[in-house]
């Protein structure tokens, strides 16, 4: 009796007929399209991604106008699932776009046109493409910050499908650093051994055996003096390297055992992969890999931070395994140098700024002195001639020149110099002449140094001393623009402050510019700041003592 009622209850259940379900056909997704469009595709079965970049050529030169936004939000958006509404709003985003305005719209819209200019449409030459994809991220990114994580990685690839010489340093830093470590070790051996100054904090960071950004330092205002001087510290290390061993960083760990490898192309993007391939070959050297250069890496970090905690005066030093003395005295020298200098230039110095329209007043009536001056004694009267000469003396008592000096309240005091002149009788017409020789003697010698003269000026040593001269101290030479050898000519000479004021404002520029530039430059060559405030460091001066004036 308990089997019969078990089968019974299994019975129950009547299979003998078929479920009744509701006729609903899916449509194929290549049916939603508008028909406005007439897209006719070729005869076959495509491919989602083949069919999307067959549809982007039909659409190419569509044009969209003016309509209501629509929002759209699809993990896989393409022509094909967009409504009319939302496919009108995307011919009008994109026109609007293509003429260099962005205006809101979804994610889903943006992704679209991404596609289209990675699979090659919208683009005649490769490097025009680029700009696009970089325009749309860099409008969007802030609006959409979802972007980054895609963005980052496929300009990356599309730079190197089209081979082209984009700046990978400028995608770290607008990646914040996040980006595959084989692109980071392509990026710092590049730098390495082509332009070590223009390493920045971000691209370290993945080379510092800790979390810099865990530093109650960094995070207390360390950041911005960390990324000002770190790169300059790693540009002064490979110098003296270089000078000392023979061998810069990357020499000095050989960093040269290179690894290929093939990175997939435009991941999780509509991506047609007959256009460019599936993956594109990659040739780079391992450096995070290499314990010893992180480790180097690590403790040039850990010096400089130290160093800088020092001078800020921040409590707390970082601990671990230190730089050997050499090195670290050598870095410690130089922020101790360019501390200094900062320092200087933070004092603001008074801005000398000439009144115009008094300059102006001042040529007329100096103008009016001069031709009165010279009028012959005969077209005068005798009873008039102390009343003249009386109305002159008063003209010329009346002269100013006005110079405002711009305090750092922002308050301006006119500072007025009289002009003296003898009595207008004793004023000799062959004088006055003479000074409007000389000032345009000077006008045209001014004139001429702006030009070409200035153009050829380089910095020259003495033939004996030349033939000994470090290479790095003849790159300094090359390097050096006019305004800086005058600079330095000037400095070298009798009246060092006067002169580099009239350099300086020969070239429309201040001393303390001057003299920063040619810092610059002394830190990208000798690997030292030649430069103390506006004076020459002592060290050098015996080099500088063989420059031809």
């Amino acid at each position: 009796m308990k089997e019969d009622s078990r089968q019974l209850e299994f019975m129950e259940i009547d299979l003998s007929e078929e479920p009744i379900t509701a006729a609903v056909p899916v449509p194929d997704r290549s049916t939603i399209v508008r028909a406005d469009f007439d897209i006719r595709l070729p005869g076959g079965i495509l491919s989602s991604e083949k069919r999307f970049v067959e549809e982007a050529r039909q659409l190419i030169e569509v044009k969209g106008e003016q309509v209501p936004w629509v929002p759209f939000m699809s993990y896989w958006p393409t022509y094909g699932v967009m409504n009319e509404p939302q496919r009108k709003w995307y011919m009008y985003w994109r026109t609007e776009v293509r003429q260099g305005r962005f205006p809101d719209t979804d994610l889903s819209y943006l992704f679209v046109h991404i596609y289209e200019l990675i699979n090659g449409i919208g683009w005649q030459e490769p490097q025009e493409g680029y700009d696009q994809l970089k325009q749309l991220w860099m409008n969007y990114r802030e609006r959409l910050p979802q972007l980054d994580v895609y963005m980052q990685e496929w300009i990356i690839d599309y730079g190197l499908v089209h081979e082209l010489n984009m700046s990978l340093s400028e995608m770290v830093e607008l990646s914040s650093g996040y980006l595959p470590p084989e692109i980071l070790d392509m990026e710092l051996q590049r730098l390495l051994n082509n332009d070590i100054s223009d390493i920045s904090l971000k691209l370290l960071q993945r080379y510092y055996d800790y979390d810099i950004t865990l530093s109650k330092f960094y995070r207390d205002g360390g950041k911005q003096v960390l990324e000002q001087y770190i790169p300059r510290v790693m540009a002064l290390v490979d110098s003296y390297l270089l000078r000392t061993r023979k061998a810069g960083i990357l020499d000095q760990f050989q960093l040269n055992h290179e690894r290929t490898m093939e990175r997939t192309l435009f991941r999780k993007a509509v991506y047609d992969d007959s256009t460019y391939g599936k993956s594109v070959r990659m040739t780079y050297v391992p450096i995070g890999e290499h314990a010893d250069f992180v480790q180097f890496v690590t403790r040039v970090f850990r010096c400089t931070e130290n160093k800088c905690r020092e001078l800020l005066g921040f409590r707390g030093r970082l601990r671990g395994k230190t730089l050997e003395p050499e090195l670290a005295n050598v870095i410690e020298r130089y922020l101790d140098k360019a501390f200094a200098f900062e320092q200087m230039r933070v004092v603001e110095q008074p801005i000398v700024r000439i009144n115009a329209e008094k300059l102006a007043s001042l040529q007329q009536e100096s103008e009016y002195v001069r031709r009165a001056l010279m009028i012959e004694d005969e077209h005068v009267p005798e009873d008039g001639a102390a009343n003249h000469a009386t109305d002159v003396s008063s003209r010329c008592d009346g002269l100013e020149t006005f110079v405002e000096i711009e305090q750092d309240t922002g308050s301006r005091d006119p500072l007025v110099f009289q002009n003296s002149v003898d009595e207008a009788e004793g004023v000799d017409d062959k004088h006055s002449n003479q000074l409007e020789i000389d000032a345009e003697k000077t006008i045209n010698s001014d004139r001429g140094q702006r030009s070409g003269d200035s153009e050829s000026l380089t910095l020259q040593w003495e033939a004996a001393f030349s033939a000994d001269l470090d290479e790095e101290w003849l790159e300094f030479s090359e390097m050096l623009s006019p305004q800086h050898v005058q600079a330095i000519h000037v400095l070298l000479g009798a009246s060092p402050d006067m002169g580099l004021m009239r350099v300086a404002e020969q070239y429309g520029t201040m001393p303390a510019l001057l003299l920063d530039e040619i810092n610059d430059i002394a830190m990208e060559t000798i690997g030292d700041l030649l430069f103390e405030g506006d004076r020459l460091v002592s060290e050098y001066m015996n080099v500088f003592e063989h420059v031809k004036r």
